[in-house]
């Protein structure tokens, strides 16, 4: 069972403290993987929002956890206390992953645990975040950095986008995908590693892409085209087009590369299927062009992932992998 240590402390921020808890506090009952198991670590009680919380230890237990979370920090121009920043900093060192929500950034950047690597933090924050910390490379345009054993996440939404890359690193993407509904959120909101495109679903009655999406997804083991997409979605190619982008964030294209990947991911995680079947069942067409664009996207081989997250899964740990986009013109 991986332990996760939610670290608090007086200003954090309520929301990214209570989705992380409720990502990882409990499994959905389809899930029959060993769940984590969660503390919540902080030197005394300490006020969230208009909460008071009682944390289970003290912040010294975050050197004991597998992963460390650090909530949203609510004031960034008054320094984090040097308790929880000497706390995380001897987390890290003892091997904890450690992760930051939001503003969290700043409790990280605080211990130099983001010194010389890419982070970010919500958008309205970089800029002081990069005046602050200097030696760190912000990026104001992602949702979420992963740098393996240190990562970060812009605000509200992208935190939860993190908190589910945890859970998909840990367990696969059936799982979090699992949790992702039982949440009614998008289950996959990822990218390269200069930009993470948003790719969610839909669902509320009467977006123009709301039936088009899943109907897309009924059917990844077909060669569709832009055509066959906008005259399912009644509209021209240009305006599905424009759609997208507003929606998604990215083209119909490589939204749909990315659906074709992530069920690659889960025929690699979930079945004994060869190479050559997993690109028909996801219209790759032929194990060459699946083993390309699995490569160029998720950064290694097919097989090597199956073999990676086999391994993983059976000793319970983590291994560490990046995210890189790779664009195309026709799937």
């Amino acid at each position: 069972m991986t332990s996760v240590a939610l670290a608090v402390t007086d200003g954090m921020l309520h929301f990214e403290l209570s989705l992380a808890y409720e990502v990882f506090g409990s499994a959905p009952d389809q899930v029959t993987v060993p769940w984590y198991d969660v503390v919540v670590c902080g030197s005394r009680a300490v006020r969230v929002g208009r909460f008071l919380l009682e944390p289970d230890h003290g912040l010294g237990q975050l050197a004991r956890a597998d992963t460390v979370i650090v909530p949203g920090w609510a004031d960034i121009d008054v320094d984090p206390p040097a308790a929880l920043v000497d706390a995380v900093r001897a987390a890290h060192e003892a091997g904890a992953r450690v992760a930051s929500l939001c503003t969290g950034a700043f409790v990280l950047a605080a211990a130099g645990l983001l010194d010389g690597k890419r982070a970010t933090t919500h958008w309205a924050h970089t800029e002081a975040l990069s005046a602050c910390y200097p030696k760190v490379e912000v990026d104001p345009d992602v949702l979420y950095v992963d740098n393996g054993s240190v990562l970060t996440s812009a605000g509200k939404a992208a935190a939860m986008d993190l908190c589910l890359h945890l859970v998909r690193l840990d367990h696969g993407s059936a799982v979090a995908n699992t949790v992702a509904r039982r949440l009614v959120v998008p289950p996959h909101r990822a990218g390269g590693q200069a930009q993470f495109v948003a790719a969610p679903v839909p669902t509320r009655d009467g977006h123009p892409l709301g039936a088009l999406l899943p109907w897309v997804v009924e059917r990844l083991d077909r060669p569709l085209t832009v055509e066959d997409l906008a005259r399912q979605a009644r509209m021209s190619s240009r305006h599905l087009g424009r759609r997208f982008r507003e929606t998604t964030g990215t083209t119909p294209l490589q939204w749909l590369l990315t659906q074709r990947i992530r069920r690659a991911q889960e025929l690699l995680e979930a079945t004994d299927d060869s190479v050559d079947a997993i690109a028909t069942a996801t219209g790759m067409g032929t194990a060459t062009t699946l083993r390309r664009h699995f490569n160029r996207t998720v950064g290694v081989p097919p097989d090597t992932y199956r073999r990676t997250f086999r391994a993983r899964s059976g000793t319970g740990g983590t291994e560490e992998r990046s995210l890189t986009s790779g664009g195309t013109r026709s799937m």
